[in-house]
């Protein structure tokens, strides 16, 4: 076991890209889909590989390899902060939202899963463990699926003991009623109902909405406006139905994009990824910003990455089952933890996140 005072040279790091066919058309209030591309890094010190990954796009992996690489070798495995400033200060001039950012984020979670593993330690453990499992909320109803689809998918995690369950809205305000009626009908009365808009309505339509919404015990609006519109989300969160709250905050990447949202008093709870935030490191951040204001926290997406730092943040609420990530998770990784009455439980006699990649079974996938 090494000491945590004990410097470990980073050897190596690899990186590899992964394009995965969704499993039908996808789409949500603003965007269309048919594939998901998987970025992966494995960094080793001292006998040991961690492993790490984004949500992103090859061009994250041409960065990786050609800048991060080379700022992190022969930096002390150990001292994760210190490694992380480097590729922070690394990318100045290159712009810190966007690839950037999801970049650091893989590598980041590539080196405290190895600090985790040249520690012998499962990583929950590592940041200091604070509950024993992540209630999560199965997600996905895209706006694609006709009701029937819409309908089996929800119906289908509450029969897996999921009581909370989010779809997608935002293509027609008109037909989005009819599928949120339909929804609350497939799953029943006892059971938390989320929409996600994804920042297709104005500020009139999802006011109009939330009411509306309000009839099927929606408890939950994701970006019914932009998530730039600070004072859009705060007019919403002043003026929506009673016990529906507000959310948004997936695509900060730094810390500064969430105190602005905190401090402009725009959501009821904050969401935070930590594939593209810049990590755990950057993820950490976000929740005491949260602890400090007394604001829920909930992670995006990446169900697996997320369960070890959503054990260890205390404002964490619960974690997104994201239909997409969840599917690709189970393909890519040994040691993939299966939902147990609404929520993961980090396995404990697993190092570091628990994860292994089933490089033979994934090579088919590969394109960088």
């Amino acid at each position: 076991m090494t000491r945590q005072s004990d410097a470990v040279t980073i050897e190596k790091l690899s990186v590899a890209a992964y394009k995965i066919p969704t499993d039908a058309p996808e789409s949500d209030g603003t965007y269309e889909w048919d594939s998901t591309t998987i970025v992966t890094v494995d960094v080793t010190a001292g006998g040991k590989t961690g492993l790490g990954y984004t949500y992103a796009d090859t061009s994250t992996a041409k960065l990786i390899d050609d800048r991060l690489k080379q700022i992190v070798i022969g930096r002390d495995a150990i001292s994760i902060q210190s490694c992380w400033d480097a590729m922070v200060h690394s990318i100045r001039n290159l712009g810190r939202p966007g690839i950037c950012s999801m970049a650091i984020s893989a590598v980041d979670v590539a080196l405290w899963d190895l600090k985790a593993r040249l520690l012998d330690l499962p990583l929950v453990r590592v940041f200091g463990q604070v509950r024993d499992k992540l209630p999560i909320y199965g997600s996905g109803g895209f706006t694609s699926y006709e009701i029937d689809k819409l309908q089996q998918q929800l119906r289908g995690w509450v029969e897996q003991g999921i009581a909370m369950v989010k779809m997608k809205i935002g293509r027609d305000a008109r037909a989005d009623i009819e599928r949120v009626h339909a929804a609350r009908e497939a799953i029943g009365k006892g059971v938390y109902l989320f929409v996600d808009a994804n920042a297709a309505y104005t500020r009139e339509q999802a006011l109009k909405q939330a009411k509306k919404f309000s009839e099927f015990s929606v408890t939950w609006f994701e970006e019914p406006v932009s998530s730039d519109d600070l004072e859009g989300l705060r007019l919403l969160r002043d003026c929506a139905p009673p016990g529906m709250n507000i959310a948004a905050g997936e695509y900060g990447y730094d810390l500064v994009y969430f105190r602005r949202m905190l401090d402009a008093g725009a959501v009821d709870v904050l969401q935070a990824d930590a594939t593209r935030c810049a990590g755990f490191t950057g993820f950490l951040q976000a929740a005491k910003l949260c602890e400090a204001r007394h604001v829920p926290l909930s992670s995006h997406c990446a169900p697996a990455l997320h369960l070890h730092i959503g054990c260890a943040a205390a404002p964490m609420v619960h974690a997104e089952y994201f239909h997409d990530h969840a599917r690709i998770e189970k393909i890519f990784f040994e040691g993939n933890v299966e939902p147990d009455n609404g929520a993961l439980k980090p396995d404990l006699s697993r190092l570091g996140m628990g994860l292994e990649l089933k490089r033979a079974d994934v090579t088919k996938y590969c394109v960088a």
